[in-house]
């Protein structure tokens, strides 16, 4: 706190005081903002998953006695990129399959219209 008040000299002792209360309500204030941002970014970005597959494949290596380099973190790498890879396949397959079934709803849907609309008195000859 002596080299806190040191920028203050004009100031009395109550605020000097004052103002050092402050800055650490600051201080604290901003580190956990910090804490929390760190924490929803990490969620966001899976970070715990990533850092746990991680965690498996250097075990992996590190038991597996015929490995023969088991320092080396372009396996890793690579291994989490071919992962990634096959997650991002995935993801796609189920989003062509979740537009093809969109677009099969969206058909019936359209069919039900004009089922109702001609069953309304809107006669249309076929």
């Amino acid at each position: 706190m002596k080299e806190f008040c040191k920028a203050f000299p004009r100031f009395t002792q109550a605020e000097k005081e004052c103002l050092h209360r402050l800055y650490i309500q600051v201080i604290v204030s901003v580190h956990q903002n910090i804490e929390d941002e760190f924490e929803a970014l990490c969620e966001e970005i899976k970070v715990g998953d990533t850092l746990g597959r991680v965690e498996e494949l250097v075990e992996e290596q590190t038991l597996d006695p015929l490995y023969p380099d088991k320092t080396n973190l372009n396996d890793v790498a690579h291994v989490l990129s071919t992962l990634k890879e096959q997650e991002i396949q995935s993801l796609t397959t189920l989003l062509h399959d979740s537009e093809a079934q969109n677009e099969l709803l969206r058909r019936r849907v359209e069919l039900l219209r004009k089922e109702i609309q001609d069953s309304s008195g809107n006669f249309s000859p076929n």
